[in-house]
């Protein structure tokens, strides 16, 4: 049975990786009138572009040195891969890493420069990996990108820093996948002001967490292309789904045009290259009241994108 991380695991795990991962700053989304009421967190700033590291890093840290010499693998869209491989090189140990066979190139390539073996699956073979628990028959020591416990922790300490920066805060908007993330960052948030407001954000085109909190548990749903390819998990597992119901408190859906505006957006005037997924936030938080959200964080998650996707984005007068 998976279980919510503690407070005090959770700043244990800040303590664990302090010397890793960037204590990211919080950064008002610039516009073009004086407003900063809505502040980003650009995990973009990470050694591997992307919030994965605190989670990855602290769940191989957390194994005997005995487990990291059988060596590291995972299964990931691109960036847990690019997090362990990361990772895998400061143990000085191996790295593989299931990934589905549509992912962008630029993500496959980013984790075979860390020096990730990718083995690539389809979707059909992904879907049985994933129901029939093929991890557990991996080689190597495997990190889960949700189920493991002090992955999320790690997670967590997105949280932490939150607060700290900003103790008033009110609404934060996390992009969700499988779960992983919002469910350490909420955790933390939730631990140390429980009034705060944490809202999943989806792409339209793969809505799992939507899906899985209006049928009451965790679901497999049928995704459609996303530029969001950063959490195309089409499902929430049933050992996910519990721990989600408690620290969630909003699931809001995002259009792939509203997304690429988004992007476009932060290319522009934050001058921050960010990929689909970690845009999301970004996206809804600039169509919701302020009276709704009050002083809003948005987690901006990862910056892997293909250039010829980012150049037709820049380029599309429909986005501006």
């Amino acid at each position: 049975m998976l279980e919510l991380p503690t407070l005090e695991e959770i700043q244990r795990a800040a303590d664990r990786i302090k010397d890793v991962i960037i204590h990211t700053p919080l950064v008002p989304l610039h516009t073009y009138d004086t407003k900063r009421d809505i502040l980003l967190k650009p995990e973009t700033l990470q050694p591997v572009t992307s919030f994965k590291l605190r989670g990855v890093f602290n769940a191989v840290a957390s194994l005997s040195r005995e487990q990291r010499q059988q060596g590291l693998s995972t299964f990931s869209s691109g960036n847990t891969a690019q997090a362990l491989g990361w990772t895998a090189r400061y143990f000085g140990v191996s790295a593989r890493s299931i990934m589905p066979d549509y992912v962008p190139a630029s993500k496959i390539e980013a984790a075979q420069s860390y020096g990730v073996q990718p083995v690539l699956l389809s979707y059909e073979e992904i879907r049985s990996y994933v129901l029939e628990h093929g991890w557990k028959r991996e080689p190597y020591a495997f990190i889960h990108p949700w189920h493991d416990h002090a992955l999320r922790t790690g997670h967590g300490t997105i949280g932490l820093e939150i607060i700290a920066d900003l103790p008033d805060v009110d609404t934060v908007y996390v992009p969700v996948g499988g779960g992983g993330l919002i469910c350490g960052v909420g955790s933390a948030l939730k631990e140390l002001k429980p009034s705060v407001r944490v809202v999943g954000v989806e792409p339209e085109a793969c809505a799992a967490l939507y899906e899985s909190f209006q049928a009451g548990k965790g679901v497999w749903i049928t995704m459609r292309e996303t530029i969001c390819d950063g959490v195309a998990a089409p499902f929430i597992t049933d050992e996910m789904y519990p721990l989600l119901r408690q620290v969630v408190d909003d699931v809001v859906l995002v259009s792939e045009k509203a997304v690429k505006m988004a992007m476009k957006h932060l290319m522009l005037r934050n001058k921050l290259i960010v990929e689909g997924a970690g845009a999301l936030s970004v996206a809804t938080a600039v169509e919701e009241p302020f009276d709704e959200r009050g002083k809003t964080v948005c987690l901006v998650t990862g910056g892997s994108i293909d250039t010829d996707k980012l150049v037709a984005i820049l380029n599309d007068p429909s986005l501006n």
